[in-house]
């Protein structure tokens, strides 16, 4: 009765070893911080890789490879880039969090996010630049205003397959 505990009553403690992903949202920041949303419209999951050129709508979040341009379809849409996320090539979106790294060139008509360990090996055309001491640009950082969309370079042609 005193110092012995019933099991079912009072499992033990466990411990949740699942990892924490490296770009987090928190639904109370969405009305102060207006692009940032809880909500994830499309996962690319650790492990796969997406070979081709991706158009999006809503919110994508990736933590996989993808190996093509990638492009927003509307200026609600917002990349999330976890630190195991790759992109290569060229990247159209209205807003970004990055955490992981782009090898080509990022247009954002919206606000980027670059944490601690974002990578950018590319231009960079944003409207807002937010970034954490430890992420890297190597290429040009370019400020453009919302009105000046219609000015940035237009999207590079697929190159033709080989084979």
């Amino acid at each position: 009765m005193f110092g012995k505990s019933n099991p079912k009553a009072n499992p033990p403690a466990t411990t949740n070893n699942a990892v924490a992903p490296a770009v987090t949202t928190n639904t109370n920041n969405t009305e102060q911080k207006g692009n940032r949303s809880a909500r994830i419209d499309t996962l690319i999951g650790r492990g796969t890789t997406i070979d081709g050129d991706l158009t999006f709508s809503g919110n994508l979040n990736i933590e996989g490879t993808v190996k093509g341009n990638l492009t927003a379809e509307n200026d609600d849409s917002t990349l999330i880039l976890s630190e195991q996320g790759r992109i290569q090539g060229e990247v159209r979106v209205s807003s970004m969090l990055l955490n992981g790294s782009i090898d080509g060139d990022v247009f954002a008509n919206g606000k980027v996010e670059l944490f601690e360990k974002a990578r950018i090996c590319g231009d960079v055309y944003y409207n807002l630049l937010e970034m954490a001491v430890g992420a890297e640009v190597n290429g040009k950082l370019v400020r453009q205003k919302p009105n000046d969309a219609s000015k940035l370079p237009p999207p590079k042609a697929p190159e033709p397959l080989n084979g």
